[in-house]
């Protein structure tokens, strides 16, 4: 089974490493970290550096494809380019799963892969979905046909862990959970933005980074 992650200048670095990890742990997964130009990646924070071992366009085929999000600034950058949004078409076509987690969505929806499916995404990004004509869920992780969607940041290891169900069967997808010790207590019961009241919100808008 080979997978193909993509990474970008202003990656968040969970996104990739969240979905990574699980399917890591299985037998005969090839797993190859790529970029546009094949050089480092700077998550968003500037804090950390991810390095590729390929180009994108190196890469002729691909079992799965996953694109993670970011910053808004290296979201728009990877809308905008062309020959990029071209690269992940293309790799999309030999693909039997297409992933994103957070915002990534939306670079599979500028590369026109998303069209008409029901997808998810960060809840700060859910609005921008129906401009490349998807329908915002709201789930933790969405599947429509081979296009698997997650929400933010921590969604990467339930879609992770996802996709090991369906490519591995549930239980191998079980001991991968086990082997994380993947059994989450978040100490604030805080992490869903549908009850979060708008102070809350407005934090995360504008005081946290990312």
């Amino acid at each position: 089974m080979k997978v193909t992650i993509f990474l970008f200048d202003g990656v968040t670095a969970l996104d990739p490493i969240g979905v990574y990890d699980p399917l890591a742990r299985l037998p005969n997964t090839e797993i190859a970290f790529v970029s546009e130009t094949g050089n480092s990646c700077r998550t968003g924070d500037g804090f950390l550096s991810l390095t590729p071992s390929a180009k994108i366009g190196d890469i002729h085929s691909t079992d799965i494809l996953l694109v993670p999000g970011g910053s808004a600034d290296g979201i728009r950058q990877c809308i905008a380019n062309e020959a990029l949004r071209a690269d992940i078409a293309r790799l999309d076509r030999t693909a039997t799963i297409t992933a994103s987690v957070c915002s990534g969505a939306l670079i599979l929806g500028a590369s026109g892969l998303l069209r008409g499916r029901k997808a998810t995404t960060h809840w700060r990004a859910k609005d921008y979905l129906a401009q490349f004509g998807a329908e915002y869920t709201g789930e933790r992780v969405t599947r429509a046909e081979k296009y698997w969607t997650s929400a933010g940041v921590t969604a990467g290891i339930d879609l992770g862990i996802a996709i090991c169900a369906h490519i591995a069967g549930d239980e191998l997808a079980a001991a991968v959970e086990l082997s994380m010790e993947y059994d989450p207590k978040p100490r604030f019961s805080a992490g869903s933005h549908h009850s979060a009241p708008a102070e809350r919100q407005r934090i995360v808008t504008d005081v946290l980074r990312g």
